[in-house]
């Protein structure tokens, strides 16, 4: 059952969440730390993030400064196998575009497609941090090309071309949208132009970036569907936990964070008074999303899982 399906086949608001890779040379047992905490709520599935590799310089035993190739947060595929034959739940890894050659993503296809998992969220990914090297690279400028690249392995097309055998079971997938216009949008029609794109291209549901204004999800929502857009949209939420999260969260994903929660966030004199804060604004977003009839939440649960966990408690 793909997850459009799981989400509307759910009667009341479905419940899933987005966690990282544990950096390279950590354990696995942070990632099943977070499951065990969060699985009571039923998540209909989990989403696991990617990263692209880093080419950093680092000094060598005589001083000298080498580039070298450095992927921070390695095993999106392995974890996802993963949670899905550990948990029995649903995994969704995160295919991007931005450093990764299209050559790199048929070979993450193919290891996905023999693993049985067949579900995928595309996104273009953050170009922030690739050198020129990387920005040169065989990748698709947009997620809309690497939609295309997953559109045609499921017809038994290669990225180069050459035909191959299709796999059994299709990918199906869901992309990002943004309530509040993507940094490149020049204007939100535009937002809405690309977004019915990529649902007439075949993505099955949306996920929004996050918010913290709940008239922005819903105005967003209104114009997505006077568009003819029908899919889930599936609102992406994440919990303030930390009192920097004030200016990094709007800078970073150009979000706007309400007066009435940012006042209350510049009376915190510690993280831990962040939290609470965010904890008691999630909450209250969340029950009037659920109030609304939304088919589901997705939290991102990066770094704040005990947040998380206090907000589904009050919700599920």
């Amino acid at each position: 059952m793909k997850v459009s399906e799981l989400v509307n086949a759910t009667q009341k608001t479905a419940f899933s969440f987005e966690l990282l890779p544990p950096l390279k040379g950590n354990s696995i047992q942070q990632v099943f730390n977070a499951i065990d905490r969060l699985k009571e709520f039923d998540p209909k599935y989990i989403n696991i993030t990617t990263h692209h590799s880093e080419n950093v310089y680092q000094e060598d035993e005589k001083g000298v400064y080498r580039k070298v190739n450095v992927r921070r947060r390695p095993g999106t595929v392995a974890i996802a196998a993963t949670i899905q034959y550990r948990y029995g739940i649903r995994a969704i890894p995160h295919i991007i575009s931005r450093g990764f050659s299209k050559e790199e993503t048929e070979y993450a296809l193919i290891d996905l497609s023999f693993l049985g998992l067949t579900d995928l969220l595309l996104l273009r990914g953050d170009a922030k941090n690739l050198d020129a090297e990387q920005r040169a690279m065989d990748s698709h400028l947009h997620a809309t090309g690497l939609q295309e690249q997953v559109n045609n392995f499921n017809k038994g097309i290669g990225y180069d071309g050459a035909p191959f055998t299709a796999p059994e079971e299709s990918f199906s997938y869901g992309m990002a949208c943004y309530p509040e216009k993507h940094e490149e949008s020049p204007n939100m029609e535009s937002e809405i132009y690309y977004t019915k794109m990529k649902v007439d291209n075949g993505a099955d549901y949306l996920v929004t970036q996050m918010f913290f204004d709940n008239s922005k999800y819903f105005e967003f929502v209104e114009r997505c569907r006077e568009a003819g857009i029908t899919v889930p949209i599936i609102p992406g939420i994440k919990p303030i936990h930390l009192m920097n999260q004030l200016t990094v969260l709007p800078r970073i994903f150009r979000t706007d964070i309400p007066e009435e929660l940012a006042s209350e966030l510049r009376k915190c004199k510690d993280d831990e008074a962040a939290k609470e804060v965010g904890v008691e604004w999630c909450i209250k977003q969340c029950r009037e999303l659920v109030q609304s009839g939304v088919p589901s939440i997705h939290f991102y649960a990066l770094m704040a899982t005990e947040s998380v966990y206090r907000v589904a408690k009050e919700i599920y």
